[in-house]
């Protein structure tokens, strides 16, 4: 099965790759492998913000982590021309979660995004990964995930 059909098959369908919104690219590729930039929790509904633990619920947050991997999935095509089927592995994924002072779940969170990939790419999605608490992030977005692919 495709990439674009086991994505359709999870109901997902890809938004326009989100444009930056500061002083940067949305990715870049070097040899075989491509760096996309920090996606937010944004959809076309305005998204997920506030602080997780505090205004934003663990599920809620999980599934702002999704959103995220849903931005990552479109900004991937992008870069690949609209084949996901030159990705050979997701190598890794770096999360970061608004997180209020009393807040731990910081991987229970980024799994919202992980579990997508390997949903999306098998064993092909199975990637280090780093998650972490930060006061702020940009806009009040909950979530942020970048992302390291490796293509052929």
């Amino acid at each position: 099965m495709s990439i674009h059909a086991r994505i359709a098959e999870l109901g997902i369908t890809l938004p326009e790759p989100a444009k930056p919104v500061a002083s940067y690219v949305s990715y870049v590729r070097s040899g075989e492998q491509i760096f996309i930039s920090g996606q937010l929790s944004n959809d076309a509904g305005g998204g997920i913000k506030g602080t997780v633990g505090v205004d934003v619920t663990p599920e809620q947050a999980a599934e702002a982590a999704r959103l995220c991997g849903i931005n990552l999935l479109s900004q991937i095509n992008a870069a690949v021309d609209g084949d996901l089927d030159r990705v050979v592995r997701i190598v890794k994924l770096g999360g970061f979660v608004q997180a209020g002072p009393d807040f731990e779940a910081i991987p229970a969170v980024i799994n919202g995004c992980s579990d997508l990939m390997v949903q999306v790419f098998g064993d092909a999605g199975k990637h280090s990964r780093s998650a972490v608490g930060v006061y702020k992030l940009p806009l009040g977005f909950a979530v942020e995930v970048d992302a390291v692919i490796e293509v052929k």
